[in-house]
């Protein structure tokens, strides 16, 4: 395989690679696959602004023999950008062939949460092996470290047997609204679930080199409290939205640990109990103020049973929170398609029929219920690098774990082209 030709004067906005010293530099240098994913996590692609990274690995496809494909997606902030820095998917295959003859499909994203986190290297704990050596960064394993496994492994598998029938496709949004794999889904130029080929999906997240067995399901919602305002040396002539709202959210922070028989939400032997997350809150304008609005956004990880379900029971239980409260206004949102249909899925079951991997599931949600999929296409979920240190400010992972990662997408893709 080729070094990366792309030369990283391309990327002036980018904060120069630190290393604890200069030997590790050369660790990286020396690979085409190191050097790769260096380059990819040094450039900032926080959701709705992927443009510059996907371009980067669009570039580098083309240099190896792929056809590229950058499919333009719409965002809630893409409209008001300048066509260059919108956000698009890089959906590829290799030159000679066509998107229809695909009978595997490697995919992740390329979006990152925020804040940019320079890229990094520095010793592990055994000095003079190389495959202890720690890289960090923004992105570095969730979900670069993937988006690198996956393209070297294909590149692998295409030098070893030319006509392997493998495509890549690389999402933007995964963090944010989903829109990315929700656009290709639903392109049916690129891709139709009923008349495709595809006899597998490998889904590229962080699972500690593990083979999932199915993640939870997702419900977001958003509680809102409407009051009065008033001074607050006269509260009585007001009505506080946040004293109203309170009740309702101290009982949805513990629906997953209340029986579903007393309102509660389910839980199960795979995933344990549902978890409700209040992320974010606001209201009121001053201290001095008897507050006239509030609202907070949560999110549920679901167990068992559907979204639709755990929606009507997050209903119920802000009604009864309220229900003995003078004045109250308080409602519940969920957000909800074109067509009237709350937002959200239910678990994931996966498939773990490769044997040599570990078998774990796994609470956080991924962009795999967003890609329509026939009954007889198998999905896996892999990946190299924790989900623990993702999205922290600590991000990181071994170069050894990123080298297996790409034994193991050979392996699932070896599975998956001589079934």
């Amino acid at each position: 395989m080729a070094r990366n030709s792309l030369s990283p004067a391309k990327r002036d906005d980018t904060a120069p690679a630190q290393y604890e010293d200069q030997s590790l530099k050369g660790i990286i240098d020396d690979s085409p696959f190191l050097s790769f994913h260096r380059d990819i996590v040094q450039i900032p692609s926080i959701s709705k602004d992927e443009a510059k990274v996907g371009t980067f690995i669009a570039e580098f496809l083309e240099a190896h023999n792929f056809t590229v494909v950058k499919q333009p997606v719409s965002t809630s902030s893409s409209d008001s950008k300048a066509d260059e820095k919108a956000p698009f998917n890089v959906f590829a295959y290799p030159s000679g062939s066509s998107p229809e003859d695909s009978q595997v499909l490697l995919t992740s994203h390329i979006d990152v949460v925020p804040p940019y986190i320079p890229y990094s290297v520095r010793n592990g704990n055994k000095t003079g092996d190389s495959n202890s050596v720690i890289v960090s960064g923004r992105g570095s394993v969730d979900a670069k470290a993937n988006v690198a496994a996956q393209v070297f492994a294909a590149l692998e598998r295409l030098s070893e047997s030319p006509s392997t029938p493998l495509a890549l496709l690389f999402v933007v949004d995964e963090e944010a609204d989903g829109m990315g794999m929700r656009t290709f889904s639903a392109n049916r130029t690129l891709y139709d679930p009923e008349s495709s080929k595809y006899r597998g999906i490998i889904f590229g997240e962080p699972t500690d080199g593990a083979l999932v067995s199915g993640h939870k399901g997702t419900l977001g919602f958003t509680v809102r409290s409407v009051g009065r305002a008033a001074h607050s040396g006269y509260p009585w002539l007001g009505s506080s939205a946040i004293s109203s709202i309170l009740p309702a959210l101290s009982l949805l922070d513990k629906l997953g640990d209340i029986p579903p028989r007393e309102g509660g939400l389910p839980s199960s032997e795979k995933y344990n109990r549902t978890t409700v997350n209040i992320g974010l809150i606001a209201g009121g304008v001053a201290s001095n103020v008897v507050p006239a609005s509030a609202n907070a956004t949560g999110l549920v990880r679901l167990a068992a049973g559907t979204h639709e379900d755990a929606a009507e029971t997050i209903t119920c239980a802000v009604r009864r929170s309220v229900a003995e409260i003078k004045d109250a206004n308080v409602t519940v949102e969920f957000e909800k398609d074109d067509k009237g249909n709350v937002l959200g899925y239910p678990p994931q079951n996966l498939d773990t029929d490769v044997p040599g991997f570990p078998i774990a599931a796994v609470n956080y949600g991924t962009d795999i219920p967003n890609l329509e999929v026939a009954s007889n296409v198998k999905r896996y979920l892999y990946g190299p690098g924790s989900i623990h240190v993702a999205h922290s400010d600590h991000e990181a992972l071994t170069v050894g774990e990123l080298k297996d990662a790409v034994k193991g997408y050979k392996k699932l893709i070896d599975a998956l082209a001589s079934d």
